[in-house]
């Protein structure tokens, strides 16, 4: 692992928390959504933020 700065940290930590968030409220707007379209749309773009929150955590590593 390259280091990081206390700020790039910071970055990721926020940027890894917004994702986080983002799945969790598209997860719950899909649960909601009555329209078969609608729901697979919110499906998908909580499956992006996930995949997303994973590919930033590798910097973690």
């Amino acid at each position: 692992m390259s280091n990081i700065s206390e700020l790039e940290l910071q970055n990721l930590r926020h940027l890894i928390g917004g994702c986080e968030n983002n799945q969790c409220k598209m997860t719950e707007y899909a649960s909601q959504a009555t329209d078969q379209s609608v729901k697979q749309f919110f499906q998908s773009s909580a499956q992006s933020a996930g995949e997303t929150k994973q590919k930033l955590m590798q910097f973690l590593n």
